[in-house]
């Protein structure tokens, strides 16, 4: 299977709708057409060659219902070219901080509300489960939103104006959720379903995590009196880091970004972190093997 090795790489092998498609039946059939219906793998099932607009359509030798490659997955019932979706697929997961649904719109030359959606489909159908907490992991949670600089009551950890955001790193790979709030229950709920009990756990001194050393190795780091690494040289720096990459990216090129869709921004900065040391290609390779499922909007 091929790797594309840039942006203009992929653009000059795929020229045309038929070679998406059947690049798009090698990455998720390897060659061999899969009914999204019934599952059955097959060499045998029923190439329909002639069938006015559906091209690459395919019936199912066993279930005998009709298929194409795009069926059951994120391109479903879409009517933007796969070559369109390919170019926005690529530059969103290449671009560090992601790319507006304006820009998108002009790139690609479809309605602002057409890049708007696509971006949609593409955050839904990310993985956001390659963490592993066997190792030693760093938990912190931080608050995104509006400024509340000057708004009474608005300040800290108030969630008035902005939303909290748990996030577990261990060896690399991060995890991150829009929680209600930063109490005791919701944040020790979480350590406990994602991290193995006995391990070092590594937080900052506030209150939502005393406790804590009942279940795990439990390390402090107390930024209250400005202490980013603690005796034993413990620190949560990586998962304020990646906090960092967050807000930059939704503030940067989102600019806004609503409670009801932060979930989908956070999956996608986890997803680019996660996978940030493959290439370019290699991440578009790999999104496309997931083949996702449809998403509509409500």
């Amino acid at each position: 299977m091929q790797t594309f090795h840039s942006l203009i790489d992929m653009i000059n092998t795929l020229h045309t709708e038929q070679e998406c498609r059947e690049y798009l039946e090698m990455v998720l059939w390897n060659g061999v057409p899969v009914c999204p219906h019934c599952g059955s793998i097959s060499e045998h099932h029923y190439k329909l060659t002639s069938f006015g607009k559906f091209k690459g359509l395919y019936k199912c030798r066993d279930c005998h219902k009709r298929f194409t490659v795009t069926v059951h997955t994120m391109f479903e019932g879409s009517h933007v070219p796969l070559k369109k979706w390919f170019y926005a697929i690529y530059v969103f997961l290449a671009h560090k901080k992601g790319i507006s649904s304006v820009q998108l719109a002009k790139d690609i030359k479809v309605t602002q509300k057409t890049a708007w959606f696509m971006l949609c489909r593409i955050r839904e159908n990310l993985r956001d489960n390659d963490a592993d907490f066997q190792d030693c992991t760093q938990v912190d949670e931080t608050y995104v939103g509006g400024k509340t600089k000057h708004k009474k009551g608005g300040q800290g950890r108030s969630t008035k104006q902005k939303t909290p955001v748990m996030g577990l790193l261990s060896d690399g790979k991060v995890y991150a959720k829009v929680i209600k709030n930063a109490s005791k229950a919701i944040l020790q709920v979480v350590i406990e379903e994602l991290v193995p009990k006995g391990t070092t756990v590594v937080t900052d001194e506030w209150a939502g995590y005393n406790g804590v050393h009942k279940v795990y190795h439990h390390e402090t780091v107390r930024h209250k009196i400005k202490q980013y690494v603690n005796e034993r040289g413990f620190h949560t720096n990586s998962i304020e880091g990646f906090w960092s990459h967050l807000k930059r990216g939704i503030f940067g090129i989102y600019h806004l970004v609503t409670k009801k869709h932060l979930p989908k921004y956070v999956k996608e900065f986890v997803y680019r972190y996660n996978t940030r040391d493959i290439s370019d290609g290699a991440r578009f390779t790999d999104f496309l093997q997931m083949g996702g499922y449809r998403y509509d909007y409500l």
